[in-house]
């Protein structure tokens, strides 16, 4: 019997010259800790989107992908982006296989905003992929591409671009994971005043989720925290360019913010 996994997101963004974040996860599967990550990539989405001469284009931090962009989405999340991550966790002395959403059926979706092209909003998650490669030995690495479901619609059974963030949140929620840890570019969650709030419960963030406060990319993050703690311990949003983030945060160091339950 598995013990409850942790989840983590790492962001494109924070894989930079002073990030440890591939050598902490190495460190704790060494150590025993069943770990399961959901990988960005949207910064070189980005770069090859404008190679093609497509502009990107985000509502509520979420990309919006019309079909040229879809093809682009899953050729660099599940293709290089993954690959690369695999690659180096490898080489560091880590035991993991790359997978997407569409794999197994792990992650399927639909298409609730047409607006926003073809990016799916989860509607189920097949946890056993992750479980069996978890058994095994390895670390599941997951590009956040997801599988349409099966509708008899015009896209059923065929990829769909989905929120990286968003996928982390409903994967620790349905895996009843231990933590979430999203792995960020910034401090954590920000007050008005730019002060990092340490500690909210669901009713604070959900509070703070409506307000204007927070834009742009943390509103998928904050927004998965809230999903993810329905079923999990709690969730945590860290700056993961500092050199042992995530073991500090795992060995209770975080100096982020941390979402709980509201009791």
């Amino acid at each position: 019997m598995l013990s409850p996994p942790i989840v983590v997101k790492i962001g494109g963004s924070t894989l930079g010259n002073h990030d440890t974040s591939l050598k902490d996860l190495v460190s704790l599967q060494q150590q025993g800790m069943n770990v399961v990550v959901i990988h960005g990539g949207g910064n070189v989405i980005s770069e090859w989107m404008q190679r093609q001469g497509i502009a990107p284009h985000f509502v509520n931090g979420l990309r919006v992908t019309d079909a040229p962009s879809l093809e682009i989405v899953v050729a660099v999340l599940t293709g290089l982006v993954n690959k690369e991550l695999v690659c180096s966790l490898q080489e560091l002395g880590g035991n993991t296989i790359g997978i997407s959403g569409t794999d197994g059926g792990l992650v399927e979706a639909h298409i609730a905003k047409p607006e926003l092209g073809f990016v799916g909003e989860v509607t189920n998650v097949n946890t056993t992929p992750i479980i069996n490669i978890l058994e095994a030995g390895y670390i599941p690495m997951i590009a956040p591409v997801a599988l349409h479901r099966l509708d008899g619609t015009e896209h059923s059974g065929k990829p769909l671009n989905i929120n990286g963030d968003t996928v982390a949140g409903e994967i620790a929620r349905a895996l009843g994971a231990e933590r979430l840890i999203f792995l960020t570019d910034v401090q954590g969650i920000m007050d008005s005043n730019g002060r990092v709030l340490q500690h909210l419960d669901q009713r604070r963030a959900n509070i703070l989720l409506n307000s204007e406060v927070i834009s742009g990319g943390m509103i998928p993050k904050l927004d998965a925290c809230i999903r993810a703690i329905e079923t999990s311990s709690y969730a945590e949003i860290i700056d993961g360019r500092q050199p042992g983030a995530l073991l500090n945060c795992v060995n209770g160091q975080s100096e982020g913010t941390r979402i709980v339950k509201t009791y």
